[in-house]
C-alpha cells in the first residue's frame, strides 16, 4: 500500500511538470508588446547577453527642480535677451518681481493719497527694525563723501526743500561718492543723472561734480514738490521718473525701485548724524560738522 502512494504521488508531481512545461513555451512566444485594454500597454525587456554594454542612459538636470519649485521663473541662457528689454524698460526696472523688500512694503503703503508725515514715519520705523534687511551705507563712507563734496551739497541746497542729509544719502546710494561713475542705464556722476535729466535741469558737464550735484538738489527739489513734499514718493521718482509714480499711483513695482527707497531712507538716518543739528525732516537744512556753508530749507 505504501508503494502505490509513493507512486502516484511521484505520478502527481510528474503531471504537473509536464503541464507547466508548455506555459513557459507559450511565454516565449508572447510578442515584445502588447496591448491589454484601453489605453494601456505593456512592454517585455529581455535580459541582455552576455557581454552587452550599459542600454540605459539617465540625464538629470539639476535646475530642473529650481523652475519647477518657482512658477513662472524661466531660465535665461546667455545671449537671451533681457527681460526689462522686451518690456520696453530701462535695465533693473522690472515690473511686478519678487523683492527682497517686499516685507517694507507691508507695512508702508506705496499708494498715493497717504498723508506724507504719516507715510514718512511709518518708513523710517520700518528702516529702524528691518536695518538688518537694509545695506546701508558705512558712516566712513558718508563721512568722506561730506569732507569731498559738502560745501558742494550745502551750497546747492540754499533756498530748496532738500535738506543736505537727504542729498548726502542720495549720492551715497547712488554712487558711493564715485564722481566717475556710470550706471548700466547711462546715468552718471555723483548724484547719477540721466542725460536727458541733466539737460532738462541746466546741467551742461554732466561729470562735474559741483554740476551734477546742483542739477540732482533741483530735481529732487521739484520731486518733492510734485508729490506734496512727500518723500517717499519723491525718492521713487528719482530712480524711476515721475512718469512712473504717476502711471502706478504709487511707488512702481519695480524690484529696483522698491529697494531704493529704504536703501536712501537708512542711509539718511546715518547721513543727519553728521549735521550739527541733526534734521527731523527731509526738508529741512543742516551744517554738516566742519563745513563753512549753512543751508536753511
Amino acid at each position: 500500500m505504501k508503494r502505490i502512494l509513493e507512486k502516484t504521488v511521484a505520478l502527481s508531481v510528474f503531471a504537473l511538470l509536464m503541464a507547466a512545461i508548455p506555459s513557459v513555451s507559450r511565454a516565449a512566444d508572447l510578442p515584445d508588446t502588447a496591448q491589454v485594454g484601453g489605453d494601456f500597454t505593456f512592454k517585455r525587456v529581455r535580459a541582455p547577453g552576455s557581454g552587452a554594454g550599459k542600454r540605459i542612459t539617465v540625464q538629470i538636470d539639476p535646475d530642473a527642480d529650481i523652475y519647477r519649485l518657482t512658477p513662472g521663473s524661466i531660465p535665461r541662457r546667455p545671449g537671451d535677451p533681457r527681460p526689462e528689454a522686451a518690456l520696453g524698460l530701462p535695465p533693473g526696472l522690472i515690473p511686478d518681481t519678487p523683492s527682497d523688500y517686499d516685507w517694507y512694503w507691508d507695512v508702508v503703503s506705496p499708494a498715493v493719497g497717504i498723508d506724507p508725515g504719516t507715510r514718512f514715519n511709518a518708513a523710517l520705523a520700518a528702516v529702524r527694525h528691518g536695518a538688518d534687511k537694509i545695506g546701508t551705507p558705512r558712516l566712513q563712507t558718508l563721512q568722506r563723501i561730506s569732507d569731498e563734496h559738502g560745501v558742494d551739497i550745502l551750497t546747492a541746497t540754499i533756498g530748496t526743500d532738500v535738506s543736505p542729509a537727504l542729498v548726502l544719502a542720495v549720492i551715497a546710494v547712488e554712487s558711493a561718492g564715485r564722481v566717475e561713475a556710470v550706471s548700466h542705464a547711462g546715468a552718471q556722476g555723483l548724484m547719477q543723472l540721466m542725460p536727458a535729466t541733466a539737460a532738462r535741469f541746466g546741467v551742461s558737464e554732466i561729470t562735474n561734480p559741483r554740476q551734477n550735484i546742483r542739477g540732482g538738489v533741483t530735481y529732487l527739489d521739484w520731486l518733492l514738490k510734485e508729490f506734496g513734499k512727500d518723500p517717499v514718493l519723491a525718492l521713487a521718482g528719482y530712480n524711476a521718473g515721475e512718469g512712473a509714480v504717476t502711471k502706478h499711483q504709487g511707488v512702481p513695482p519695480y524690484a529696483e525701485t522698491r529697494a531704493y527707497v529704504p536703501k536712501v531712507l537708512a542711509a539718511w538716518t546715518v547721513a543727519r548724524g553728521l549735521c550739527l543739528t541733526p534734521p527731523e525732516l527731509v526738508t529741512d537744512g543742516c551744517v554738516f560738522v566742519g563745513a563753512r556753508v549753512v543751508s536753511g530749507g
